[in-house]
């Protein structure tokens, strides 16, 4: 049987990398672009050092920024109106998971005219290839310049779709540390945490083989390593290391998916608005301490690598309690110590969220089985 893996074409890193956006648009043709942000870069300045290398290399282009944090099935469509009404020929996000999940979202209609948004959840069969998407995060955390996934919230039906499209994936990733650094404390730990869950998630999983087990033992070590220097000290280096981290995440689990913090995690963003990176920190450790009784072993060698070489030596409860601690430790050192009820729910809804999470896409990728009543369970014990 064989093992299927998916990259994207070409990607810069370091320090001002944005400065060849100009030849990579140029170079294949483009002309008319349809620049994808947030507002809140916009307001900032992030955005317009992008703005600047294109406004210096006369390349015009159409400003759409009307997306939230966790874009919605309108905010994809209003982009698709805007990038026709703008004859676009193709699409540069910058931002994090927001902008360029909604960037994916429009490039991938404009070229699949006749599928609709909400039929492409879990695992998309679109013919087309999406519509060309040049990626510039601003977060160390999503990879979503990396991956064949892109994340979308049903608002009607409260659940986020997991799209897993080949067609969305940029041919152009472009990881600027200088676009990374201005984010807030906060917002740099959560997405910090989001890419340690990716890492961790993507190595357990049922699916992992050896390809992705390099790329997420690398990206543990490296966030465990900077993520603290990187938050609390706004360390250049630190946060250019981050930006590989996360990235190099992003090629693992793009290939082999993820699981139930995911699951979870899904459900705080679409119910209540959670910001998902603060969503997975808070849900990372009870997961794992669930998990560990399936994938303790993987623990194990997770331990070893990251500096806990006791744990070689160590029993089954000894490697969960140990892992789940590093994690949670972590997770403090950067500022997040919220928990499940923070983000505004209440006891009532738990059973709710457990049933949409039964339904997630992630789901199936998990190390070990899970049901509706565990769901419950799981929830609880974050509260």
């Amino acid at each position: 049987m064989s093992t299927k893996f998916i990259l994207n074409e070409t990607s810069y890193f370091g320090k001002g990398a944005r400065e060849e956006l100009p030849q990579e648009i140029k170079k294949r043709g483009f002309s008319k672009i349809l620049l994808v942000t947030d507002k809140a870069l916009i307001e900032v300045g992030v955005t317009q050092k992008v703005m600047q290398v294109l406004d210096d290399a006369e390349i015009k282009y159409t400003i759409f920024s009307d997306l939230k944090a966790n874009p919605t099935i309108k905010n994809v469509l209003d982009g698709v109106k805007v990038c026709k009404r703008a004859k676009a020929d193709v699409i540069v996000a910058v931002g994090g998971g927001s902008a360029i999940d909604t960037a994916k979202g429009i490039s991938i209609l404009m070229t699949n005219p006749n599928r609709d948004l909400v039929s492409l959840n879990g695992a998309s069969n679109t013919i087309n290839k999406g519509m060309p998407l040049i990626a510039l995060p601003t977060t160390a955390g999503t990879a979503a310049e990396v991956t064949i996934n892109y994340v979308i919230t049903d608002e009607e039906k409260q659940i986020k779709m997991v799209c897993v499209d080949p067609n969305d994936i940029p041919i152009v990733a472009i990881i600027d540390s200088e676009l990374m650094g201005s984010m807030p404390k906060s917002l740099a730990a959560y997405t910090g945490m989001d890419a340690l869950t990716h890492a961790i998630e993507g190595y357990i999983t049922k699916a992992h083989n050896v390809m992705s087990d390099m790329f997420h033992m690398q990206a543990i070590k490296l966030i465990f390593e900077y993520l603290p220097l990187a938050v609390n000290n706004k360390d250049e280096h630190a946060i250019e290391m981050m930006g590989y981290a996360q990235y190099i995440a992003g090629m693992g689990f793009s290939n082999v998916g993820l699981g139930i913090v995911h699951s979870m995690a899904h459900q705080l963003g679409a119910v209540y608005d959670t910001p998902h990176g603060m969503a997975n920190a808070i849900l990372l450790p009870t997961v794992m301490r669930f998990n560990g009784e399936i994938a303790w072993e993987r623990f194990r060698e997770i331990l070893i690598q990251i500096g806990r070489t006791d744990a070689a030596n160590l029993n089954k409860q000894d490697i969960i309690n140990t892992f789940v601690w590093k994690i949670s430790e972590l997770s403090k050192s950067v500022g997040i110590t919220q928990t499940v009820k923070d983000t505004g729910c209440k006891e009532e809804d738990i059973e709710m969220l457990a049933e949409k999470a039964m339904e997630d896409p992630c789901k199936p990728g998990n190390p070990r089985e899970v049901s509706k009543e565990e769901f419950i369970e799981l929830f609880k014990q974050a509260m």
